[in-house]
């Protein structure tokens, strides 16, 4: 059964981990005690504020007590700085370079500074999204951390907008949007900077029951984590596309009017649990990514992409669903140009499942009329006729185990009655969509389109014949061995990503390579992933599951346990490609 809540068993015990405001309260306490202290929680965008000061005022009574919040530039004043990042695209924008002073008042926060010096003895706290900042010579730093998602289900409900920003009950996509580009950029460098030093790190996910834990009890979870497979905790959310295949399989809730995405392996997005005893801690997966950067990702891979996770899987489910929208992905150069990212969104489908009548749109017709396709998308974003897609892009029968290739600049999307697993670059928000067959958002309102973008990007070259010849099951055999058979499914040469597809009944050898592998059980119902040496405990997948290995592991075998044992099983690995790594 697919493990919706994945967890890293950190300790058997408890005991040196809080959970509820009176016991973490107590622990700071203790911490504290005896001395003057200036004690700084620093919180990432998103936390409730309010309730966390509140929280530390009743129980601590401290001598002093700041609230950066109230430090802040004036919420049209920080827009106005902002707005250059955000521009006045209701999706993308550029991502920032602004840091947390911009967003304060400088005198207020010298004025700040200048009361902490002052007060000589006693407890002074200082909390809130540039806590560190205003403190600088502070005793204690907790890190006041949450999940990206939750951040978002946040936003939704209306219960926080954007840092300094008096935006509550803006559209959750705008708020969404403002937090890609500006808020996440500015925490992360903050993150980044403290990590190393944090001496609690708080879990604010649960409001009804915060956790702490000592920092060396976070950094010995991440340290593992980076020794070992592990999977990232997926999250599901509805779409005007959506299907029902993963709401039956991974026995979801159906409270919702269907499931669209399952970001399976996203750790910009997703979140880890630390398990200590029964305690479960989560944080952001990219808090892996910023300690151990070189043992996860390999050496070269960092030197290339940074602290950055550069591989995603993802599910997109049209079972019983529709069409995704008609889309294409931006060229390197001009995601560099018009937005400031470093790479683009290259990727490929493979069909985990399929319905008779499943497609996939991909590529255009041969000697299509570039100059009749654009007038005809212009028609159908003003509203004056529906876009036959069928005239321009080609459409092709979508099968189980199929894998689509689909470089930047291809026009494509998913038809219904597929469940596909997408294997791509990370930057997965610059998608630029052409044609949404004339439908609604969930939120009653048309989806936006992006023209001007598309059509900039648009290779008119990649046509039916080199569709078929370069992007369909470019399957090639690479090896064999004693109950299992490797082969190379993708991806295209234009892209840094190489994807293996292995067949096995028995035990399978796998080397990182120094690079970060990314792998997911396609075929079969239980796989179990070991170390030759011992130096990780067994790793046990369950079929659709992603999991990731760090390069620092380096060889490794799996082959089919449990109900899977004597049966035919599959996996897909994706990696950085050795010849890309270092360019």
């Amino acid at each position: 059964m697919y493990d919706k809540y994945p967890e890293i068993q950190v300790s058997d015990s408890s005991a040196r981990c809080m959970a509820g405001w009176d016991s973490i309260t107590a622990e700071l306490q203790r911490a504290a005690l005896g001395r003057r202290c200036v004690l700084c929680v620093e919180c990432y965008p998103g936390v409730f504020v309010p309730e966390l000061c509140a929280a530390l005022k009743t129980a601590l009574n401290p001598a002093l007590f700041i609230n950066v919040e109230e430090l802040l530039l004036p919420p049209a004043s920080i827009q106005e700085r902002v707005q250059p990042w955000l521009t006045d695209d209701p999706v993308f924008g550029r991502l920032t370079t602004l840091t947390i002073a911009d967003f304060l008042d400088s005198q207020k926060v010298e004025f700040a500074r200048a009361a902490i010096l002052q007060q000589d003895s006693g407890l002074v706290i200082v909390a809130g999204a540039g806590a560190a900042f205003v403190a600088e010579n502070y005793d204690l730093l907790v890190y006041a951390d949450m999940a990206r998602w939750e951040i978002q289900q946040r936003q939704r409900r209306g219960q926080i907008g954007n840092l300094g920003a008096d935006n509550c009950n803006e559209r959750p996509s705008l708020k969404y949007k403002r937090s890609f580009f500006v808020d996440w950029r500015v925490a992360d460098r903050i993150k980044q900077e403290l990590f190393s030093s944090i001496d609690y790190l708080l879990d604010t996910n649960s409001p009804q029951t915060p956790k702490m834990i000592p920092g060396d009890l976070l950094h010995r979870g991440l340290m593992l984590a980076s020794r070992r497979p592990f999977r990232v905790v997926p999250f599901f959310d509805p779409g005007p596309w959506g299907g029902h295949w993963m709401e039956r399989t991974f026995a979801l809730p159906a409270d919702v009017p269907n499931y669209a995405w399952c970001f399976d392996c996203v750790p910009e997005e997703n979140s880890l649990l630390l398990a200590f005893g029964e305690l479960k801690v989560e944080i952001p997966a990219i808090n892996l990514v910023f300690t151990h950067p070189r043992e996860l990702l390999g050496q070269d891979i960092y030197r290339r992409f940074g602290a950055e996770f550069p591989i995603r899987f993802d599910f997109l489910d049209t079972i019983e669903g529709g069409n995704l929208s008609l889309q294409v992905h931006p060229l390197t150069e001009y995601i560099r140009q018009a937005f400031g990212q470093s790479y683009t969104q290259d990727e490929s489908y493979y069909i985990l499942d399929a319905e008779r009548d499943a497609s996939v749109y991909l590529g255009l017709k041969e000697e299509v009329d570039a100059d009749a396709m654009q007038h005809d998308l212009a028609a159908a974003q003003a509203g004056d006729a529906a876009f036959d897609a069928e005239r321009y892009v080609n459409r092709f029968p979508a099968r189980r185990h199929d894998h689509f290739l689909i470089p930047a600049g291809t026009v494509h999307c998913s038809g219904r009655g597929s469940m596909v697993l997408e294997i791509s670059a990370t930057p997965y928000i610059f998608t630029f969509k052409l044609w949404d067959w004339g439908r609604l958002g969930l939120d009653g309102r048309p989806r936006p389109i992006h023209l001007k973008h598309g059509i900039a990007n648009i290779q008119w070259d990649r046509t039916t014949d080199w569709v078929k010849r370069s992007l369909i099951n470019r399957v090639e055999p690479v090896a064999e061995g004693d109950g299992w058979r490797e082969e190379r499914t993708g991806l295209h040469e234009l892209q840094f990503i190489e994807t293996r597809r292995h067949w096995f009944t028995g035990s399978v050898p796998h080397d990182t390579g120094n690079t970060v592998n990314v792998l997911n059980l396609i075929e079969g119902e239980q796989i179990v992933v070991e170390s030759p040496d011992g130096a990780f405990e067994p790793f046990t997948v369950h079929y659709a599951e992603t999991f990731i290995v760090p390069a620092q592991v380096g060889l490794y075998t799996i082959r089919p346990s449990g109900p899977s044992e004597g049966k035919k099983c599959a996996t897909i690995k994706a990696f950085i490609r050795p010849e890309h790594a270092s360019a």
